[in-house]
Order: structure tokens, then C-alpha cells, then sequence
């Protein structure tokens, strides 16, 4: 019986309602689904050019499926904003199940225009474009 119930709380639990994309939160939800998705040139369009350019060679992002991420607050300023999210990462495997640990980050936001973008991510969470092999 438990397992029935977990199967149609798995199966029927709904995405998310999408935040307005005009927001600080918005900008970091649709970032953040499309990092976990695998989209990074999805995810790099709500990059600055510094965030896009700060990458490190040997910097390896965590597999999409392993994490999740949850809004925690907003607060925004004329120019900029900040966005605290938890994350969840979880780790397969062991004797016991997944292992599974939270941590709480943010995002640095800044308008330009009429837009936001993220010039910090978490670790967890950043994004690093193969340049193009010439």
C-alpha cells in the first residue's frame, strides 16, 4: 500500500508554477531548469558576460538529475538582486538508499535594460561553455 502511494505521489506531483520571467526569481527558475536539464546554451542566455567569462577549465558541474533546487527568498534593489535558493543534491547508492544533503546558496543578480541577469550562480549550478575547436 505504501509503495502505491508513493508511486502516484511520484507520478502526479506537478512542476513548479513558473514564476514571471521579469522577476530576479523567474530569471533564476528558468536558469535553473535549464542547467538540470542539460540546456547550457538555454542557460547561458541568463548569464552576464563577466558570469559567462569567470568559468574555470577544471570546473566539473554536478549531473542535472541529482539535484533540486528551492526558492528561499528574493531581494531586490534598482540594480540589482539577490536570490537565495536551497539546494538538494542527491547521491546514489549505499547499503541504506541515496544519500542526500542541503545547502543553501544564492544568485547575484543584476538589471540591465529592462532585464535581469545572473552574474553569480552557485557552484553547483554554473554554467561553462565549451569554446568552439578551430
Amino acid at each position: 500500500m505504501i509503495v502505491v502511494v508513493a508511486l502516484i505521489v511520484v507520478f502526479t506531483r506537478a512542476e513548479p508554477a513558473p514564476v514571471d520571467e521579469a522577476t530576479p526569481a523567474g530569471v533564476v527558475q528558468r536558469y535553473a531548469a535549464a542547467v538540470i536539464a542539460g540546456d547550457e546554451s538555454a542557460a547561458a542566455a541568463y548569464l552576464t558576460d563577466t558570469a559567462k567569462n569567470r568559468c574555470s577549465t577544471n570546473m566539473e558541474r554536478m549531473p542535472g538529475d541529482n539535484l533540486r533546487v528551492t526558492l528561499v527568498s528574493t531581494t531586490e534593489r534598482p540594480a540589482s538582486a539577490d536570490v537565495k535558493v536551497l539546494i538538494t543534491v542527491s547521491e546514489g547508492g549505499g547499503p541504506f538508499g541515496s544519500a542526500e544533503y542541503q545547502v543553501e546558496d544564492g544568485f547575484d543578480l543584476v538589471r540591465t535594460g529592462d532585464k535581469w541577469l545572473i552574474d553569480r550562480a552557485p557552484w553547483q549550478l554554473t554554467v561553462c561553455q565549451k569554446p568552439a575547436v578551430k
